[in-house]
């Protein structure tokens, strides 16, 4: 490291949108500081990241990928994080621990509105931020179209450090704006220095001065300086960037093309003079003395668990005791340098360092581990990702039943965005999580790392059914066999309970007809009639009075009776006028306000009710919707609502209560369940 600046190694995360080229730019970084010989690429599956078999079927990202390289001295760890909302929560615990956070945008106005729910993030957060326009060889509007476009979504102002010099319509190069120096990008190599072309030079001018009025606003020297119409010092101007980037009051823009390498190395040189010191970081997840915080867990085959840290103060060594917040207590088994699917033996983690660390089996993301006895604070809350989309699972292979649940348990591990458990209502297994795309990954991460494969269906709906009218129905059980036979003789009176009362049972016997020891058989025996009514389902809300009845001194019995009711209850719940019931959802969509008017096509389309409108508290240019829908018309609403907002709509749902459901969407109901039944 000798002749670097920084003393503690750095990390960098990489966020935007999907497709505006995350991992290309981490590749381009790698290959610029010579970490690698040659530059792989996404579309042919040879890049250092995403190179998991679920990524590169996809072409996207699905899970973190961490990579580092040395550049003029100086050790720097790249963690980039899916743009997919479907794998955004492997972001969470990333972002408050890095040093530095680079948006990766694309040159396209209209595409703005992608970063909004990053800039928000990372404002809301306090992290040091910058913008670095890609494919900027592709772009043909104005930059100043593109930054007026972008700051709407962000809190902190953005300050362009660097302008595009166009040829034949295209950039060609880029000036920076701090610097006063030109560059030609030549694909593949370092830029070429120029003079400032002189149909550029009025341009930049503007730009430059446009730059310090923006970095004044935080440096009352620099203001009258301005004001003076005095050249500012350019070391004073560098130093007034870095430190108000440092301070995240503004996000600094530069310019490039990752799948070219153009304007890499003038990023790579601006991450060195300018990356916040590891002070920062530590004190926004609250580290005190030596300490690592949990980024994620892996498994990695032999290796077993693998927890990734970042060293947030002094070094971790082999072998070392760490302390969880709880006050649990684990040791250090193996530290390992990551470079993406490679990891590598060490003997110490250096300050700053991202590493994992081995067989820590206690410790969970966003934890904040301590070094040498000392417990740390509690660990800041992670942000909250309801489930939106739920499979219902089957091992494909019996056998497999048994290693489900432990291999589940080590999915789930690895990613906290998922569910796995079974369904109070109807029983089945389910995984939910982000997205269609976020359980198919999942699911296949399942038989490849575990050895489990699953089969999975759309979830069932935990319909009830319930009764219009009441009846009073005789019930009687008698068998003859030899010896001690079997009877059981009750009339039972069954009649509607008010909506979410459940079941009530009472008796009204006179004069000891049916002794009292059958009353808890009897009652059962209505239970067990209740559990699948005429429709096929559960029946609710239902009270059931016993009347009357006779026994036999010799010949009844519990079972008797339990039958005796059962009969009763089934046959009179078909005399009830029995109804349908389906579960209805309380709904909380969040979505753009110009993609309102389809949200709010879809929700009656779907037998939803709208409840009222509200701006999004916090959000700028955004409406939350609050509605009524059934639980059945659920499943996929994630889907429609992405596809109506660009992939940024939001969705959250929570059972209400139970509606009637009558017609032909009963009639089905009805059909499909009757048939699900004949066919088990």
């Amino acid at each position: 490291m000798t002749g670097g600046k920084a003393a503690t190694a750095r990390a960098v995360a990489l966020t935007g949108p999907c497709g505006s080229g995350k991992t290309t730019l981490m590749e381009a970084m790698l290959h610029a500081s010579g970490a690698i010989t040659r530059k792989g690429s996404v579309a042919s599956g040879s890049s250092v990241g995403d190179a998991s078999e679920e990524a590169r079927a996809r072409q996207l990202s699905t899970e973190l990928n961490v990579a580092g390289f040395d550049y003029l001295g100086d050790h720097y760890t790249v963690l980039d994080c899916p743009g997919s909302v479907d794998f955004a929560a492997e972001a969470d615990a990333v972002l408050p621990a890095v040093d530095l956070a680079i948006v990766v945008a694309e040159p396209d106005p209209a595409r703005a509105i992608l970063l909004q729910p990053i800039l928000k993030r990372l404002d809301d957060l306090g992290v040091p931020h910058m913008i670095f326009v890609n494919k900027i060889d592709k772009a043909r509007g104005r930059l100043r179209d593109l930054i007026e476009a972008l700051q709407r979504y962000s809190s902190t102002p953005l300050v362009a450090r660097q302008i595009p010099i166009w040829k034949s319509d295209a950039a060609a190069g880029c000036i920076d704006l701090a610097m006063e120096r030109a560059f030609l990008y030549q694909s593949g190599k370092p830029s070429q220095l120029i003079e400032i072309p002189k149909a550029d030079a009025e341009r930049e001018a503007d730009a430059r001065f446009h730059m310090l009025e923006q970095v004044a606003d935080f440096d009352d020297r620099l203001l009258e300086q301005l004001i003076s119409d005095h050249e500012p010092d350019r070391d004073h101007v560098l130093a007034d960037l870095t430190e108000e980037l440092g301070q995240a009051v503004i996000a600094p823009v530069f310019l490039g093309s990752a799948e070219n390498g153009s304007g890499v190395r003038r990023l790579l040189k601006a991450l060195r003079h300018e990356t916040p010191p590891l002070e920062a970081a530590a004190g926004r997840v609250g580290a005190d003395g030596r300490s690592a915080w949990v980024l994620k867990t892996r498994y990695a085959g032999q290796a077993g668990r693998q927890t990734l840290v970042r060293v947030m103060s002094g070094e971790l060594r082999d072998g070392e005791t760490l302390t969880a917040p709880d006050g649990s207590a684990e040791r250090i088994a193996g530290v390992f340098d990551v470079q993406g699917e490679t990891l590598s033996k060490q003997d110490i983690a250096r300050e700053g360092a991202v590493v994992s660390l081995g067989r820590l089996e206690k410790v969970r993301r966003g934890d904040l581990l301590g070094a040498d006895g000392q417990k740390q604070k509690t660990r800041p809350t992670m942000p909250s990702r309801p489930s939106v989309y739920a499979f219902a699972v089957e091992t494909r292979n019996r056998q497999d039943d048994v290693k489900l649940t432990a291999a589940m348990a080590k999915l789930v591990d690895e990613d906290p965005s998922l569910d796995f458990g079974p369904d109070a209502e109807t029983h089945e297994f389910r995984l939910s999580g982000q997205g269609e795309m976020h359980l198919a990954a999942s699911l296949d991460r399942l038989k490849r790392k575990f050895g489990v494969s699953i089969t999975s269906r759309r979830p069932q709906t935990g319909y009830r059914e319930t009764i219009r009218a009441s009846a009073t129905q005789r019930g009687r059980h008698k068998k003859q066999s030899g010896g001690h036979g079997q009877f059981g003789d009750v009339v039972i009176e069954i009649r509607p309970g008010s909506r979410g009362s459940g079941f009530a049972f009472d008796q009204k016997i006179h004069g000891g007809v049916v002794p009292k020891q059958y009353f808890g058989a009897i009652e059962n025996g209505v239970r067990d009639a209740l559990a699948r009514g005429p429709l096929g389902f559960e029946v609710v809300d239902v009270e059931a009075t016993l009347l009357d009845g006779s026994f036999h001194t010799v010949d009844s019995s519990e079972i008797a009776f339990r039958t005796a009711a059962r009969i009763a209850a089934s046959e009179g719940l078909a005399q009830c006028n029995p109804v349908l019931l389906e579960p209805v959802c309380d709904v909380t969509i969040h979505a753009p306000s110009d993609a309102l008017a389809r949200i709010t096509a879809m929700i009656p389309v779907r037998r939803g009710q709208i409840l009222g409108f509200a701006p999004r508290e916090g959000w700028t240019g955004w409406e939350s919707i609050r509605a009524y829908m059934p639980g059945d018309e659920l499943h996929d609403a994630i889907l429609e609502i992405r596809s109506a907002t660009q992939g940024l709509g939001e969705l959250a749902f929570a059972f209400d209560h139970m509606a009637e459901l009558a017609g032909r969407t009963a009639d089905r109901v009805v059909e499909d369940h009757q048939h699900a039944i004949s066919a088990a």
